[in-house]
């Protein structure tokens, strides 16, 4: 794109399209030369890290480093994690100019942040994900759905995220998080920071009006304060990561029921919150390893 373009109107009733990685895509990987531990000529695919200004009305709020393959999802998740934009907010337009790599959300709402601005945490996520002010407040009395989580569904889902096509195992150095129905993946989502590939998700439901509660959240990466207050803040009742965890994200997951379960892998798991939302059905026998060919980040680590 040579100029400014608008990537959408207002309104939130389209459906849902179902998001799935796209190794493949040329923007997103760059081939690279260097040698390996013998001295021999070695080439391999790396992502490609741009960034992205985001702008909300005429205010500057964050410049991002990402992949920046779903601007509008980004821009619209960024901005409700951070509570900057309102469940109810109207979005009249999202423009995206490719060339100076900025986003512009518009809403029909005058919004000032500047004193939130001020208060600025970096946060523990790769690629130093950034926290504004009062997202501790905007969590506490927070009531989760009730809903279960099949040790089937579990599964089925991690199988199928880890089996997929995607640019982690294309070129690696990279994050996902995935939206799930029962044991199906409807969202998959991949950025340098899981904070990204998060609120990529929240900008996808919150654009195309998706019901979370009966939905599990999946990551690649630790289980952090941040990702548990981004998916208590999207109303998600289930958080689930191949990683492990923090005693602070543990904490705050109990404080407000999220179910939690980290280091799954293969057929093991742990829950260190939100238990009783676990029906085991699932026969352990009938439950494979982990093949190395789709072992990532954090499996030996923990």
């Amino acid at each position: 794109m040579n100029k400014a373009t608008q990537i959408w109107s207002g309104g939130k009733n389209t459906p849902a399209p179902r998001v799935m990685p796209d190794p493949k895509n040329p923007r997103l990987t760059e081939r690279v030369t260097g040698i390996d531990q013998t001295g021999a000529p070695a080439d391999i695919n790396v992502p490609v890290e741009r960034a992205l200004t985001l702008y909300l009305n005429s205010q500057e709020i964050v410049t991002m480093m990402t992949i920046n393959d779903y601007p509008e999802y980004l821009a619209l998740g960024y901005l409700l994690n951070q509570n900057m934009l309102k469940p109810d907010d109207v979005v009249t337009e999202v423009v995206y100019d490719d060339d100076l790599q900025v986003v512009v959300v518009y809403t029909e709402r005058g919004t000032n942040f500047e004193e939130k601005l001020k208060k600025k945490t970096l946060t523990s996520g790769c690629a130093q994900g950034t926290a504004f002010g009062d997202l501790m407040e905007a969590i506490e009395g927070a009531s989760l759905p009730h809903a279960e989580l099949r040790t089937s569904w579990l599964y089925q889902m991690t199988h199928a995220i880890n089996t997929a096509p995607s640019l982690y195992l294309e070129a690696g150095a990279i994050h996902g998080c995935v939206l799930c129905k029962e044991g199906e993946p409807v969202c998959y989502m991949e950025d340098v920071g899981r904070h990204n590939a998060v609120d990529k998700i929240a900008g996808w439901a919150w654009r195309h009006n998706v019901d979370v509660a009966d939905k599990i959240m999946y990551t690649t990466g630790r289980l952090t304060s941040e990702m548990v207050i981004k998916t208590v803040r999207m109303g998600i009742p289930i958080l689930v990561s191949r990683s492990g965890f923090t005693a602070w994200g543990v904490e705050l997951a109990r404080q407000v029921g999220l179910t939690l379960v980290g280091r799954t892998k293969g057929k093991r798991f742990i829950a260190l919150s939100g238990q009783e939302r676990i029906v085991f059905d699932q026969n352990l026998e009938f439950v494979a390893e982990e093949s190395a060919r789709n072992r990532r980040k954090g499996s030996d680590d923990d």
